[in-house]
């Protein structure tokens, strides 16, 4: 389980990648109630994201590793698995430190890496791969605007990420965390939106 607590060096550009979003009690799309997104991706040209908190039901890791043909089964490691959004739920990505990358990983910020290939399963299966993990299918995508507009209309919080809640095992509890962090009491939120 993570134990740092530090968070991670903000993105260039005022983007959000690396940073967590913290869906409001108000969020109209139940596909997030309570979640907490991990931005990977973040420009003018939209964003990417995955839910770090929403467990994956029906299926273990060593499932997969049987469907996809990897070895061994079981694993000498297993990584926590989550629905990491609406979008392509068939389609993996691991969320990692960046202690451990292959050809395709992609840097989020420095300390946290996107990786979509089976090289990490397989590193992950025979005991090796990056200190901390969370592997997720599906994701969270913006059009270009779309998110901003999202931020405007006190849909979601955000906060820079770090490892403590992106690969917090007590997924029940992150959402809380998440808000901890920037210091919101979760009775005192509300569920409508407003401007002065």
């Amino acid at each position: 389980m993570a134990t740092s607590s530090s968070p991670l060096p903000e993105p260039a550009g005022g983007y959000l990648a690396g940073h967590l979003l913290i869906a409001m009690p108000g969020m109209q799309d139940p596909r997030f109630d309570h979640s907490v997104v991990c931005l990977c991706a973040h420009s003018a040209d939209g964003a990417m994201g995955l839910i770090v908190n929403r467990p994956l039901s029906g299926m273990a890791f060593d499932d997969l590793l049987r469907q996809l043909k990897l070895e061994p089964v079981p694993p000498q490691r297993r990584i926590r698995m989550v629905s990491g959004g609406p979008v392509e739920a068939g389609r993996g990505f691991v969320l990692h430190t960046d202690d451990w990358s292959t050809e395709g990983s992609m840097p989020v910020v420095p300390g946290l890496t996107l990786t979509a290939s089976l090289d990490i399963l397989k590193a992950v299966a025979t005991g090796g791969g990056p200190r901390e993990g969370v592997l997720a299918l599906g994701y969270a995508g913006w059009a270009p605007g779309q998110l901003e507009d999202e931020i405007q209309r006190n849909a979601w919080l955000s906060v820079p990420a770090d490892e403590a809640l992106v690969f917090n095992a007590d997924t029940g509890r992150t959402w809380e965390a998440a808000l901890a962090k920037l210091r919101v009491d979760p009775a005192l939120l509300s569920g409508a939106a407003g401007h002065a």
